[in-house]
């Protein structure tokens, strides 16, 4: 299904430049110029993510107008992801906007690689938190995830640098998240930065902030990621990714503790918290020709390791309970169970995609099962399993408020996983033939995964798609 975008800017120009933009990727974007019939649209629906300048009014540029219209649309029951647009963002207005719930901020006129990875970011995330979550999002019965509950407690409250480890799909984030929550700084931003995607041209840029004149299209001052998460917590996501050059200035700025817009004559001293995460295993990162040590160092003060469903078995059957409930109250669903021998081939199952592919399958068995009770056909496992004498699950029927990290069949038959099931979840599907548009799609994606050993970053970059836009693909295919 395509996202709904809305562009809210008075300036006629602004806004159809970026539904131009916007549209060859998502076909629904509409403008609105008049703020006035804002509540009027929200009533028809409530869009996805929405590019909000922030002045109207002639002549103002305190940006009090779209704070006020940046309220209302985080007072509707689904709020939007909402971006802010304005050509005078001061470092105190791009905190403000953040604080009161945008996702991110533009300044105009933007870099069009920039706007498109911005609106692809913020989809992904509102479509991670659309699900309803559990009291805590990090969550699961398991010894290790009460560890890592545990760690995250006894490590919240101070200013220490904390460097998240694990494999995509684990939540990562979300730990990056219970950590904010619980410090000191929780009533601060906490501003969410994807380094694989960040271009070397524009890094210092982005996270450093620039000054009108700076360069060629600098026409306005633009304040850094750092600057904007001031106060509060910066998770830079993907470190692992970054290019050797671009470390070397993020360690400066972390040695320092200050940073240096482009074009400007003094440092800015920075106060921001930082939160690491990587997918990288643990003899690559220690590698000095992959990442510089001496930022390393600066970055781990901290290591938080989050288990691999795999590792945690026992959280399975309370995962799976937890995605199936919300996902038929979503799609108002009757409540089904999950037949015993399906369960037992879920829990086998070592789920490559970690949370995140849990999420997507019982959201697709929600969607297409028909039988009285949930098979293992609707789930459309890949990837192996553990013998079927290894484990057997408890019910899926019992409470369900012990989840895990909320990120990231219908033959009604008792028996065990077939060999198309248990085909490697970044391996070509062998029955796709047909030469459809969607099979050749299928096959790109998971050859390229394969090829790169399931790193997102680097399977994006060579597909010519953002990371975002990747993973939306990989819940469409079930990779």
């Amino acid at each position: 299904m395509s996202a709904h975008i809305l562009i809210l800017d008075d300036d006629p120009d602004v806004a159809t430049a970026a539904r131009l933009l916007l549209r060859r990727r998502h076909g629904a974007v509409a403008t609105l110029g008049d703020p006035s019939g804002l509540p009027a649209l929200l009533a028809q629906g409530v869009p996805d993510v929405v590019l909000l300048d922030l002045n109207f009014t002639p002549g103002c540029i305190d940006g009090a107008e779209g704070l006020a219209l940046l309220d209302l649309l985080r007072a509707q029951p689904k709020p939007p992801a909402v971006i802010a647009m304005t050509a005078y963002a001061g470092v105190p207005l791009a905190v403000a906007a953040l604080q009161r719930g945008a996702v991110d901020f533009i300044t105009k006129p933007w870099d069009n690689e920039r706007l498109v990875a911005t609106v692809d970011q913020a989809l992904a995330r509102r479509a991670a938190v659309r699900a309803p979550a559990a009291p805590s999002e990090l969550m699961g019965e398991s010894t290790s995830m009460r560890e890592l509950n545990a760690l995250i407690a006894s490590v919240a409250p101070t200013e220490a640098n904390v460097m998240v480890l694990g494999e995509n799909g684990v939540g990562k984030e979300l730990v990056a998240r219970a950590i904010h929550a619980q410090s000191r700084r929780a009533a601060g931003t906490l501003l969410a930065v994807d380094m694989g995607a960040l271009p070397e041209s524009t890094f210092e840029s982005e996270l450093f902030g620039h000054r009108k004149g700076a360069f060629t299209d600098a026409r306005a001052d633009r304040a850094g990621r750092f600057q904007a998460a001031r106060g509060g917590s910066l998770f830079l996501d993907e470190i692992g990714n970054m290019p050797l050059a671009a470390q070397a200035k993020l360690l400066t700025a972390l040695e320092r503790r200050e940073v240096t817009p482009i074009g400007a004559d003094k440092p800015e001293a920075i106060d921001v918290r930082i939160i690491s995460a990587t997918n990288l295993d643990e003899t690559r990162l220690f590698d000095p020709a992959v990442f510089r040590p001496d930022l390393l160092f600066r970055l781990n003060t901290i290591v938080l390791r989050v288990p691999p469903l795999r590792a945690r078995r026992d959280d399975i059957a309370l995962l799976l309970a937890h995605y199936l409930r919300v996902y038929e109250a979503q799609y108002e669903r009757p409540a089904r169970t999950v037949a015993g021998a399906a369960l037992d081939a879920l829990v086998r199952h070592d789920w490559p995609g970690n949370v995140r592919a849990l999420r997507h399958a019982c959201e697709r068995a929600v969607i297409l099962g028909q039988g009285a009770q949930y098979g293992l056909t609707d789930f459309a496992l890949g990837g192996p399993a553990l013998p079927a004498a290894t484990m057997t699950p408890a019910a899926i029927n019992g409470n369900t408020n012990a989840d895990a990290n909320a990120s990231g069949g219908t033959d009604g038959t008792n028996g065990g996983i077939n060999a198309s099931t248990l085909a490697p979840a970044f391996a070509p599907s062998c029955t796709d033939h047909d030469g459809t548009l969607d099979a050749l799609e299928r096959n790109a994606i998971a050859s390229t995964l394969a090829r790169f050993n399931g790193n997102i970053s680097h399977a994006a970059k060579t597909l010519g798609i953002s990371r975002a836009a990747l993973y939306r693909k990989l819940g469409k295919h079930g990779i």
